[in-house]
């Protein structure tokens, strides 16, 4: 048995016969049963995994879930277009950081679509533009997952870091959650061409400071239907483990 241990991608652990504890019929009814969710959990709680297993589901990968619960229950397998924010790997107690990230994340996908960037715009409006696009090309409606959307917070939390913005200073802490409310209220905006909205992080901060000007997500972290979407139950252990339990 092949332990996917430090493996976030839903495709590398698939692919390379790892062990993969079956999470599919979760995911099915979660896509079917809403559009825009928010999870939270600690760090290294399978999260990133969720994220990428959403992904490959959303991008019609059937190949991929042969033989799990969700190859049973999804007859279309339709194909949406993507877009994955990951906000892991960056430290964003550096200045301009954060809009780095989502300059580069949006710079990318208008090339991808072909859409000259418009100083004039600022970047949800850019971002807008391209989910629009997406959504007129494939003829289906975008998916947007954002993974640790709270690290840009977190990172400069009780910091006292400052930045300067036209010309005035200001906390990092402050700064950084301006530039993400501002973000996050392009799904209001864009609500005609999502699909399916989800963010996961460490903690939910309160609406006015976050999601304000954002369609509240619908908040399953502590929700009994899907308590065990990650992480690992007693009876999985023991299911998916028990020969190397037993050998113990």
């Amino acid at each position: 048995m092949k332990y996917p241990i430090g493996i976030q991608s839903f495709e590398k652990i698939i692919e390379n016969d790892y062990v993969y504890v079956d999470k599919t019929d979760l995911i099915y009814s979660m896509v079917k049963g809403g559009t825009i969710y928010f999870l939270s959990r600690p760090r290294r709680f399978g999260k990133s995994l969720l994220v990428s297993t959403l992904k490959n589901y959303f991008l019609g990968r059937k190949e991929l879930f042969k033989g799990l619960a969700i190859d049973v229950l999804e007859k279309d397998w339709l194909t949406y277009p993507v877009f994955h924010i990951d906000f892991n790997g960056s430290d964003f107690q550096e200045k301009g950081t954060l809009e780095k990230v989502i300059e580069e994340y949006i710079s990318t996908w208008e090339v991808a679509y072909g859409i000259l960037p418009n100083p004039d715009r600022d970047r949800g409006m850019r971002f807008i533009q391209v989910l629009k696009e997406a959504h007129v090309r494939a003829g289906r409606r975008a998916v947007v997952l954002i993974d640790e959307y709270d690290k840009p917070m977190l990172d400069v939390l009780d910091t006292q870091l400052e930045t300067v913005v036209d010309g005035n200073k200001m906390l990092l802490e402050e700064r950084n959650r301006n530039v993400l409310k501002g973000f996050y209220s392009v799904f209001k905006a864009a609500d005609e061409h999502l699909q399916f909205v989800l963010l996961t992080g460490v903690t939910k901060f309160s609406q006015v400071s976050v999601f304000s000007g954002f369609n509240q997500p619908e908040d399953i972290s502590m929700s009994g239907q899907f308590e065990s979407l990650c992480g690992i139950t007693q009876e999985e252990l023991e299911s998916y483990f028990a020969e190397p339990i037993a050998a113990m």
